[in-house]
This record gives structure tokens, sequence and C-alpha cells, in this order.
């Protein structure tokens, strides 16, 4: 396409709807992949677990979610590439990066006819972004919860032998 053809809005519009829809299925599977892997491994936990355990599994989790996201962006970045509104592979992929978490630098963009899509790029980082949030705020009440047990066994325990109970 040449540079002076003029835009086409629902050309725009559909195409990047296509995409989005593209990364919310495959954030959902991935999401709840890692949500399955996380429960299967919480299902061990209990309140001797050695904390290293369980800073490995939170960091495992949190890892895998932005491998998740990466690879998200990455689904964005190749049709942009493919279809030569970028140039670059490397620029197409730090475009989309900018775009997905409205970071919004600017210092590379789309062709005017094909601008609509930078938003809908944005839509797709606001609604999985969020969708990851509220998995991690459920990971993060089961560590919270751990901490309580863990807080009411020391505290039914009573201050260790040879301290003040006052400290």
């Amino acid at each position: 396409m040449d540079e002076g053809s003029a835009p086409k809005p629902v050309l725009e519009i559909v195409f990047g709807t296509l995409i989005m829809i593209v990364i919310i299925f495959v954030h959902g599977a991935g999401i709840r992949t890692i949500n399955q892997r996380f429960s299967e491994s919480w299902v061990h936990v209990n309140d001797t677990t050695a904390y290293w355990r369980l800073n490995l599994l939170l960091a495992i989790t949190i890892g895998s979610l932005a491998a998740l996201h990466f690879t998200e962006t990455l689904l964005w970045a190749i049709p942009i590439f493919l279809a030569g509104l970028i140039p670059s592979m490397r620029d197409s992929y730090y475009y989309v990066l900018e775009s997905y978490t409205t970071l919004g630098e600017g210092s590379i963009s789309l062709p005017d006819r094909w601008r609509l899509v930078g938003p809908i790029i944005a839509m797709s980082g606001l609604f999985t972004f969020g969708w990851t949030g509220s998995v991690l705020v459920s990971i993060m009440t089961d560590f919270g919860k751990l901490d309580k047990v863990r807080a009411k066994d020391l505290r039914d325990r009573g201050p260790p032998e040879g301290t003040d109970p006052e400290l």
C-alpha cells in the first residue's frame, strides 16, 4: 500500500479487533494454565512450608504472567510487521509494547491511515493487565491467609525460651 492512500477506518477497526480477540483468547488460555499450575502447587503448601519455596512459587507465577504478556505483544507485533505497517520487527515490537502498556512515548508510530490500531492495542493491554491484576489479587490473598495462620501459630506457641515476652 502506498503511503498516500486514504484511511479506511472500518478496515483498521476490523484488523485491530480480530487481533485483539486472538490476544484475549490467548490471555484467557494462558491465565487459566498459570492459575491451574499455581493451584496444583498451592495444595501442597502448609504452615511449615519453607519461605524460600513460597517465594519461588510466587516468582515463577509472576514470571509466567510476564512471559504471557510478552507473548501477547509479540502476537500483535508480527501482523503489524508482516503487513508492512512498521518496516522493522524490532520497531514493530517496540511500538506494540509502548501502546499495549499505554506508555505512549510516540517515538515510533503507525502510518496515518492505520493509526486507529494503536488505541485498540492499548485496549487489549488494559483488558489483559486488568485480568492479570485480578489473578495476582487472588494469589496474594492465599499468601495473606497463610501468613495469618503462621502468625497465629507463632502467637499460640508463645515466645521461644530464654526471650523476653515483652519484646
